[in-house]
Parts: C-alpha cells; structure tokens; sequence
C-alpha cells in the first residue's frame, strides 16, 4: 500500500499541520505503508506535473494549515493541476482524508472545501479531522490529541485496505452536467506557454496583424506573377506520410513565390494534396512560411511546431491540429 502526503502549508516550525503529518506518518509506516511527501511550498514550479504522482498511490492525505483565510494558494494550485492534468479514471479510485489545522478562524471551512474538492474530481474522500491550535506544543504534550491523530491514521489504513464503499456524491451529477471537453491534447508546460502568450496583449495583438498580413500578402501573391504552381514538395510530403488512424484535416499552405496555395487533404489513410485555389473552402489550419522555411521543414532541419513558436511561420487554426502535422510526415525519418 502506497500513501502520498500533500503538505500545502508553508513549512514553519511552529506549523501545527507539520506536527500533525508527522505523526501520521509514523503510524502508517509502523504498519508497513510507503509513505511519500510532497511539500508543495518546495515544489512551486512543478506543482503542474504533480498529479502525475496520484498513478502509484492507493490513498493520499491532503494537509493544510489556514493562517488567514481558506486552504491557500499551493493546495488550490496543485487541485487546480489534478482538474486540469489528473488522470480521472485513476483518482475516481483513490481514497482521500483530508487534514486541515488551523491558526486562526476557519479550520472546518478549509476541510470541506477539500473534500468538495475531492469529490468533484471523482475520488473517493474519507472522514479526516480539523483543529484550532495556536501553540504547536499542545499536540506534543496532550496525550488525547495524539490518540486522535493515531487513531485518524489507523481509520485511514482500514479505509483503503478493505477498500470501503462510499455513497455517491450529487457534485459527481453536477460536474458531468457543467464539465466541458476542451480537445487540448498538450503539456502542461506547453499549457503554461500558450497562456503566457495570451496573457500577453502585445503578443495577442502582433499575432492578429501577422494573421491580417498573411492574407493580404498572400492574396497579393496569387496576382503578381508568383511562379506558376508546381509539383514543389509534393513528392517529399508522400515519401514519409505516416497515416494516423480516424484523424481528418485540411490543410492550407501559402509558400512564397508560389503563385497558388498548397492544400493537404488527409482522411485516415487517404493523402491528397494539390497546387489549387479553394477559396470556397475553409481549412482547419492555414500557413504561411517563406520558401527557406518551407525547405528546412521538408530537409528534417525544422518541425511545423517549431517553425511556429519562433515566428517562422504564421498560422491560424486549431493549435492541436498543427502539432498533429509533425506526427503525420516526420521528415526527420526520411533518408535524404
């Protein structure tokens, strides 16, 4: 049995919620349990990735200490991270006591917001325990308050051992009602990157004048003696597609000096592409790159991704579907 402990307080000595922890910790390894601790205060950086860390546990202990007002910041984070990057199927499996002490008012508060929490993700909470203390010395010498805790952990071992039923929770009705299925297949840390470009207005307002760019200068290219349209590319793009199955995309290239579009018709298998004018029709992401680029990408120099996320290549269009691009013709594969 393997139990993670999630500390979202800020690590000071007179920290009743360390105290706490520790002594559960105790008690759970007497009893032959691997015991991991996360300090989140530790792990600002990576609190985004944490929920990777619920797949090896049976159960987990959510600990926090309120010194002002709610749960704080880093507990809030890393719940924040498990709706946005945790493995739904595997938390609906995994017990939860919540652990809330507190300095000043607001201590049972802070425990049912983490067991609402809990719940609305699918886990499965357990009866966990608050507390008003001010001196961390009380927990050291009152023998009460360490049966209490003792036994908290004891209840918590059984709990996940005999892997108790619980009854369902109407927040499981509420959050298939109001979840919303946003078809974002990214990182977090390429999460965290496109937020910062669209928290960014400077940003956001020069990508929408690439996007004007592009289609004034391409339009212009279609009627200023551009070279006529070729068999350019072509050969290379079918030399290493890599069919991906139920995928289907239009594509919709603008090459400098190429007087019409390149257009890249993919469903599953099927490969179509073409020097043609289908301005009646709407891709799912339209390019624009200069003859250079276009070279590095089909030489193996350079990824579609890449070429965008360093203003090589403009785009417009689902983000995810771009990125799907790479994995359809990995030119890097290709013996040249």
């Amino acid at each position: 049995m393997k139990i993670n402990i999630y500390y979202g307080g800020r690590g000071l000595i007179d920290d009743p919620g360390l105290t706490v922890i520790n002594k559960m910790q105790a008690v759970l390894e007497e009893l032959n349990v691997k015991v991991e601790r996360y300090n989140l205060y530790e792990l600002k950086n990576s609190i985004t990735t944490l929920p990777q860390t619920l797949k090896a546990a049976d159960g987990i202990i959510l600990a926090t200490t309120v010194e002002w007002y709610g749960i704080g910041g880093n507990m809030q984070q890393f719940l924040d991270a498990c709706w946005l990057y945790g493995d739904k199927e595997k938390i609906a499996k995994i017990y939860m006591c919540p652990i809330v002490m507190s300095t000043t008012y607001g201590e049972a508060e802070g425990m049912l917001n983490l067991t609402v929490a809990w719940e609305i993700l699918g886990g499965l909470p357990c009866n966990g325990f608050c507390g008003y203390i001010t001196d961390v010395a009380l927990l050291d010498k009152n023998e009460d308050y360490t049966r209490i805790i003792e036994k908290k952990a004891e209840n918590l071992y059984r709990t996940i051992k005999q892997k108790l039923p619980s009854f369902p929770a109407s927040n499981q009705a509420v959050k298939q009602m109001v979840q919303v299925d946003r078809n974002i297949d990214l990182t977090p840390q390429e999460s965290e990157q496109l937020s910062q470009y669209a928290a960014d207005e400077s940003y956001v307002q020069r990508h929408k004048e690439d996007i004007q760019e592009l289609t004034s200068l391409f339009r212009d290219m279609m009627y200023n003696g551009g070279q006529e349209e070729s068999e350019d590319y072509i050969a290379d793009f079918n030399k290493c597609f890599k069919p991906q199955a139920g995928f289907r995309a239009l594509y919709k290239m603008n090459i400098e000096k190429h007087k019409r579009p390149l257009y890249i018709d993919i469903s599953g298998a099927t490969l179509e592409m073409a020097y043609v004018d289908k301005s009646n029709e709407t891709a799912d992401v339209e390019m624009g790159m200069d003859s250079q680029t276009m070279e590095d990408i089909v030489l193996g120099r350079m990824t579609f991704q890449r070429a965008f996320m360093t203003s090589k290549m403009k785009m417009k269009g689902d983000f995810k579907t771009l990125r799907t691009l790479d994995l359809l013709f990995d030119f890097t594969s290709v013996d040249k």
